[in-house]
């Protein structure tokens, strides 16, 4: 979580000292301020940036919840992992490192030398009739991603997702904790046709209407929740306390920051938000979180993707800090 080595009136002075007339460089000094107190440090840094990818599968994905079918999340941990996708592409463009972990995708093990097997179970249950996953599960994803969270030695700590079936996922748990109507969650995932709409609010008001109408995050998770949710909650819960900045991705990022708030208050203060999704329910959940993304792009296909583009301006913030002189070095001269 954030420490306190530095004040917030000595940031402020540094920021105020550079050679810019005050505040000229808007929310670039409000990002650089916060990397600072994440550090404790007024010579703050952004150097390096790490992407976890937590792949799951959800049974909720066989009653057609998703445009696509459950076999894609194994294709595309496959495409992760020989160099493929957006995110690959994306985090090789900013100078990111990236891991794939196998939270629980349905079929036999992947046996693969770069993926890290932290296999929960082959995919969730239906959370239409059932919870998700059971206490045991829940509380052993969570505490797996902890560990990866904390062990992440980068400046900068990005977490994406993949699992088909997860914008679904990802709206009733964000429905629970806020004690909202899913249906106001609820968009279009990866491209569902008005149909396909209408037959997964059907679903999910189905699912969310065998539990209370607000529950605490962790039941949230285990009735709900993806493997891969839960996990990548616990890796920002862990990043968080080993004073990591973590940025935070698209909407199903977001319900696992929504839940990783909710467990372990005050790591928010470390969290970044990336981008505003196009998914319709990102904008509820941003507002519970008080959070100002950087960057509106119509963004809506996960992975990390949006956070690894967040990240240049991350490290731009921390090098202007650092770097930029101040009128006092430079010899110019400051406001009359």
């Amino acid at each position: 979580m954030t420490t306190s080595f530095v004040t917030d009136n000595a940031i402020r002075a540094v920021l105020d000292g550079k050679t810019k007339p005050l505040g000229s460089l808007g929310r670039l000094e409000t990002l650089a301020a916060q990397v600072a107190r994440i550090q404790g440090t007024l010579q703050p840094r952004a150097d390096s940036c790490h992407l976890v990818i937590f792949a799951g599968d959800h049974g909720m994905a066989r009653s057609g919840v998703s445009a696509y079918p459950q076999d894609v999340t194994r294709q595309m941990v496959l495409n992760f992992l020989s160099g493929g996708a957006a995110s690959n592409v994306f985090a090789a463009s900013v100078g990111a490192s990236l891991q794939v972990v196998d939270a629980g995708v349905v079929g036999e093990a992947i046996d693969h030398p770069k993926l890290f097997n932290q296999r929960q179970g082959e995919g969730t249950s239906s959370a239409i009739e059932a919870p998700a996953m059971s206490s045991t599960q829940v509380d052993e994803a969570v505490e797996k991603g902890r560990e990866i969270g904390a062990a992440i030695e980068a400046d900068v700590a990005c977490f994406g997702e993949m699992g088909i079936g997860n914008t679904s996922s990802a709206s009733l748990v964000c429905a629970k904790t806020l004690g909202k109507s899913v249906v106001e969650l609820v968009g279009r995932g990866t491209g569902l046709d008005d149909a396909g709409l209408h037959h997964k609010r059907s679903l999910l008001t189905q699912a969310s209407e065998r539990m209370p109408d607000t529950l605490d995050a962790r039941s949230a998770l285990r009735e709900y929740g993806g493997f891969e949710i839960a996990m990548m909650t616990g890796a920002m819960i862990g990043a968080a306390k080993a004073g990591t900045v973590v940025v935070i991705d698209g909407f199903i990022a977001s319900a696992a920051a929504l839940c990783a708030s909710r467990i372990s208050p005050r790591v928010e203060d470390n969290f970044v938000y990336a981008h505003r999704s196009a998914e319709a329910g990102h904008e509820l959940v941003l507002k519970a979180l008080n959070a100002t993304p950087l960057l509106d792009l119509g963004l809506r296909l996960g992975e990390g993707t949006g956070s690894l583009l967040a990240y240049p301006l991350i490290r731009a913030a921390a090098d202007m800090m650092r770097n930029m002189a101040s009128f006092e070095t430079a010899g110019v001269s400051g406001p009359a």
